[in-house]
C-alpha cells in the first residue's frame, strides 16, 4: 500500500473510535449525572526518505490521543424524594466500596435496612468525618439543608462531604457513576446541594446525532480516497504492463 491508503485508514482508524464514544453518549443520554465525552485528536508525524532533506516532507497520520469529558453541570429535575440530591455546582459526593472510596455526582441516595443512606448500589455515603450516616428507626422527616446538613425530627444527623479535584478529566471511570483517582479530594467548605432533585445526564442527543452524521460522512470520504488511489495504482500498472509488452 501507499502513502495515502495508509494515512486514510489512520484517520478511518480514529473515526471508528470517535463513533463508539458517540454511540456511548447516545445510550447514557438518560443516565443520571453523566457526562458527555469526546475524543482528542493529534496530528502525528512520521518521517520518510525525503524529511531530511530542505524540502523533504513528512507523512501526517492522525493520532487519537484520549477521550475528553464534558463536565458541566446537566439539567435538574425535580423527584420530590427527600433522599435525591442534587449538586447544582461543582464537587462529588465521596462513596465507600469495597475497593476503597469512590466519588460520584449521581445523588439518587436510599437508606439500607439498618437505616444507613447508601448509593443506588448499595455504597456508603460519608460525611465529613468520612464515617456513614446512619438513621434510628424511629427518626422521620428527613431534611437535607442546602450545605449538606443532614436532620431529622429529632435533630441534627451529620452533614453530606463534597470534594473536588484539581483535575476532573483525571478521574476515572469505575461504573455505575463511579469515579475513581489517585489524586487528594480537596473537601468543599461551603457545598451547595438541592434536596429532592437529581442532576440529569448533559449529553445533548441532537448535538450527538450531528456528530454522528458527521463522523460517518468523513468515514465515507476517506473511503472514496482510498478506492480512488486504489483505483489509480491499477490503472498505472495496467498502463506499465501495456508499454512492457509492446517493447
Amino acid at each position: 500500500m501507499e502513502n495515502i491508503t495508509y494515512i486514510a485508514l489512520s484517520r478511518q482508524a480514529a473515526l471508528e473510535r470517535q463513533m463508539d464514544v458517540v454511540a456511548n453518549n447516545m445510550a447514557n443520554a438518560n443516565t443520571p449525572a453523566y457526562k458527555a465525552e469526546d475524543m482528542m485528536f493529534r496530528e502525528y508525524l512520521v518521517k520518510t526518505r525525503s524529511s531530511d532533506r530542505i524540502l523533504g516532507n513528512k507523512l501526517s497520520f492522525v493520532q487519537d490521543v484520549g477521550e475528553v469529558r464534558n463536565n458541566a453541570v446537566g439539567p435538574l429535575t425535580k423527584t420530590d424524594n427527600p433522599l435525591d440530591i442534587a449538586l447544582p455546582q461543582e464537587g462529588y459526593f465521596q462513596i465507600e466500596t469495597d475497593a476503597g472510596m469512590r466519588y460520584t455526582r449521581a445523588g439518587h441516595f436510599r437508606l439500607d435496612d439498618g437505616g444507613m443512606l447508601v448509593n443506588s448500589q448499595g455504597y456508603a455515603v460519608m460525611d465529613k468525618s468520612d464515617q456513614p450516616i446512619v438513621f434510628a428507626p424511629n427518626e422521620k422527616n428527613i431534611t437535607i439543608a442546602q450545605d449538606g446538613t443532614v436532620s431529622t425530627d429529632l435533630g441534627r444527623i451529620g452533614q453530606l462531604k463534597v470534594v473536588d479535584f484539581t483535575s476532573d478529566q483525571d478521574l476515572r471511570k469505575a461504573g455505575d457513576g463511579l469515579y475513581e483517582t489517585s489524586q487528594d479530594p480537596t473537601v468543599i467548605d461551603r457545598p451547595t446541594m438541592v434536596q429532592g432533585m437529581m442532576e440529569d445526564s448533559n449529553v445533548q442527543p441532537v448535538t450527538e446525532m450531528t456528530k454522528m452524521i458527521s463522523v460517518l460522512r468523513e468515514y465515507e470520504a476517506n473511503q472514496k480516497i482510498m478506492e480512488a488511489d486504489n483505483d489509480r495504482r491499477i490503472k498505472a500498472m495496467q498502463v506499465l504492463s501495456g508499454a512492457q509488452s509492446a517493447a
